[in-house]
């Protein structure tokens, strides 16, 4: 475990913040903005504005930047594939997903805000980028970040919240594709229509997703159990990303869904993340998909783990399963914990001798799952390291 603090000198009238120290696995050298002058945006526009230039920056919240209404409100075709009760979730019709996927259900016309609803109205972030919120409350709300075709991105301490809610295709939180060196840390994450975090089918690597909370408690549910069923998507050409130390809680899927088309890689590190109340299921390894679970704390998880799928998945319980992995990887291995949790039997060999040759895997020192359901509680999230 790493503890982090921001560092804040004075240096001729400008301020120097950072995060002090590296991020844990995949996205170890991520920099981020590197020594850039800290600066506060006054409007929302500057915060759009710094976020997307070619300029190294450190960029301080310091408040919420609502975004809600900054492109306006649309009209539209909806349909409702889900008819159970109470508030499901509607989807937006975008790129005409109704008709192409589902063509039995029930369609009808509501409003949304444009915010989040496409590439093109996100937060674009560019490379060279530190984006820090100070304290328990600053962040953007209404609208998710795009990091697409970037290097060197961290974002730590911000809250994202309220983009769309009650529709599929309302919004994502952040979005990664094609783009190296990401470190997304200790933010917090609610009430969003579509992913808490996704990749692209362009490739997103050497990203780290630590110490956050992804907070699933839902007015709008596709499910209709109050739970957001969207909470990560990782799809990427050959992706390499470490997801550790996150606090997921009342959600009923994707937590993450790795992989869904064939010829794609993404090798995924999913160690030492605290699941609780969780009403569907936490991983769900699909085709392409190499995922190693260990040292991961799942209470009350109804399915930790989708059985049957076609993906790669080395899901640690046994003494056995221990002892290979620790044999492929030259370091001790954790195991996971069930507590009034779903059974899990998934222990593909080839997992171990992909991500033996992953360096990030092999140097992680991972810790007991019970020690990181401990950690995690007292550490993710914001306010917790300024």
């Amino acid at each position: 475990m790493v503890t982090w603090v921001f560092t804040t000198l004075a240096l001729g009238g400008a301020s120097l913040v950072h995060a002090i120290g590296t991020p844990l696995g995949f996205g170890s050298s991520t920099t981020g903005g590197g020594s850039a002058a800290a600066a506060t945006p006054t409007s929302n526009a500057q915060l759009a504005s710094w976020l997307s230039d070619s300029t190294a920056r450190t960029i301080v919240l310091t408040s919420m930047f609502d975004f809600t209404n900054y492109y306006g409100t649309k009209s539209g075709k909806i349909c409702k594939p889900w008819t159970c009760s109470p508030n499901p979730q509607v989807a937006i019709d975008q790129n005409s997903w109704c008709e192409n996927y589902q063509p039995s259900a029930a369609t009808g016309t509501a409003s949304w805000y444009v915010s989040g609803t496409g590439y093109s109205y996100s937060l674009k972030v560019g490379s060279k980028k530190t984006l820090l919120g100070k304290g328990s409350s600053a962040g953007i709300k209404g609208i998710g970040l795009l990091i697409q075709n970037a290097d060197n991105v961290i974002i730590q301490n911000i809250v994202i919240s309220d983009i769309n809610p009650q529709f599929v295709w309302g919004g994502d939180a952040i979005t990664i594709v094609g783009s190296t060196h990401v470190w997304i840390d200790h933010n917090y994450i609610k009430n969003v229509g579509r992913q808490f975090i996704v990749t692209g089918y362009d490739p997103a690597k050497a990203v780290t997703i630590s110490n956050n909370i992804f907070d699933g408690r839902a007015t709008y549910s596709a499910v209709c159990n109050g739970k957001h069923y969207w909470v990560a998507l990782f799809t990427g050409t050959s992706d390499t990303i470490t997801f550790a130390q996150n606090y997921i809680y009342q959600t009923s899927g994707r937590g993450p869904h790795v992989g869904g088309t064939s010829g794609y890689t993404q090798y995924v590190h999913l160690v030492n993340n605290y699941y609780v109340s969780v009403g569907g299921h936490a991983i769900d390894s699909q085709v392409g998909a190499v995922t190693l679970a260990e040292g991961n704390y799942f209470n009350t998880v109804a399915t930790p783990s989708v059985s049957g799928s076609a993906g790669n998945e080395y899901f640690l319980q046994s003494s056995s399963e221990l002892s290979a992995c620790a044999s492929a990887l030259g370091r001790t291995c954790q195991s996971n914990t069930l507590t009034s949790s779903g059974s899990v039997s998934r222990a593909n060999s080839a997992v171990l001798s992909a991500l033996g040759a992953q360096s990030a895997v092999r140097s992680y020192s991972p810790m007991t799952a019970s020690a990181a359901a401990t950690y995690v509680q007292a550490n993710a999230g914001v306010g917790k390291i300024n």
